[in-house]
């Protein structure tokens, strides 16, 4: 199982997927479903379904393909192209970074500019860059010569795909948040392809994540589900500038969110209801899957919205410690991923029929 996830995060950190333009990350998951026996269908938003026939409540089990970057949004005359946030990208991290621009012509390479150093202030120094001010270098020497390569107003813009692998089962790479979540869900898929018994189970590859975190809203409401669950990184707190935020650590097993909240332009976030955490708490100890707790503020998953579909959704995050969110490497462990895995495995049989989601 844990080569498999392996591969599967590999091949899917490789490519890029910008919020908006997943079709490459999603085609490349649909042909490993299919691989596996599993019939999928996409929606007009571009979310990823599987669906497994069964009885009692209906679960929908959901991670995001996407991954957050920048759109060109002018090219100047000396072919440098600016630049536009997607999502929560750290400016600080910025300077130097290699990226890539998905073009319909193709793949273009392209650094962030990083000043001269011989050339800097002291100020300048110590001064972290605000997007606006950055650029995208693709060496092209006009705006004519960049826009005849492909690049218009609107190419998605993501960081250089990169894969580490690191000492032990510790892997590097670029948007492990979340094609980590996206192994696991393809791993789960191969196993519920044959299963015998359990409730029905919609599978979710969602999209839009780290625009608006509504992408799998629209699942969501389509499927109707009584329950969902999101599987999503969360912040591993075993490094000194982090060690006051929490316990999660790499290798320390799955985690489960019993709070999350994000109060920066938006008010929401999820408190898991207790029917779910019961569950998971009572199937990891009777498996012997160390189970870790985590509750931030600063955090907000697509589950905030998707709890709010019609009369309410019973609702609960789980996931895998990683570090270094939202940088161009990111770091987990393979261990975590396999044991979530097999900890949501054991999970959903537990779903039956008498499952009881009446808030007591």
């Amino acid at each position: 199982m844990r080569s498999r996830i392996k591969l599967d995060l590999t091949e899917l950190m490789r490519l890029p997927g910008l919020s908006g333009h997943e079709d490459r990350v999603r085609r490349a998951i649909a042909a490993k479903l299919s691989a596996a026996g599993v019939d999928s269908r996409t929606d007009r938003l571009g979310n990823l379904i599987a669906s497994f026939a069964g009885t009692g409540p209906a679960v929908m089990l959901f991670t995001h393909m996407d991954q957050l970057g920048f759109v060109v949004r002018k090219i100047d005359a000396d072919g440098l192209s600016r630049i536009e946030r997607l999502g929560g990208v750290p400016e600080r991290a910025l300077a130097s970074q290699a990226v890539t621009l998905a073009t319909a012509r193709g793949d273009i390479p392209g650094i962030i500019a990083n000043k001269s150093h011989h050339a800097t202030s002291p100020d300048e120094k110590y001064t972290v860059l605000k997007t606006p001010d950055l650029y995208v270098d693709t060496g092209h020497r006009t705006k004519a010569e960049a826009e005849e390569a492909g690049i218009r107003i609107g190419t998605p813009v993501t960081y250089h795909a990169q894969v580490l692998d690191l000492a032990g089962d510790r892997i590097a790479g670029t948007a492990i948040d979340d094609r980590a979540g996206c192994a696991v869900l393809i791993e789960i898929a191969r196993a519920l392809a044959t299963r015998r018994r359990g409730p029905p189970v919609h599978l979710v590859f969602s999209v839009q994540e780290e625009f608006n975190l509504r992408g799998a809203v629209v699942a969501a409401q389509a499927l109707r589900p009584d329950i969902a669950i999101q599987l999503d990184l969360m912040l591993a707190t075993d490094t000194p500038d982090m060690a006051e935020r929490g316990e999660m650590r790499l290798g320390g097993g799955p985690g489960m969110s019993l709070y999350s909240f994000h109060g920066r332009g938006t008010l929401n976030g999820v408190i898991p209801h207790p029917a779910l955490v019961q569950l998971v708490e009572t199937t990891a100890a009777q498996e012997g899957i160390d189970l870790q707790r985590s509750a931030q503020t600063g955090i907000l998953t697509d589950l905030s919205y998707v709890q709010l579909v019609g009369e309410g959704v019973a609702s609960l995050d789980l996931g895998f410690a990683m570090r270094y969110s939202h940088s161009s490497l990111e770091l987990c462990d393979l261990n975590d991923l396999e044991q979530l895995t097999q900890l949501i495995l054991a999970a959903l049989p537990r779903i039956t029929p008498e499952f009881d989601l009446t808030r007591r």
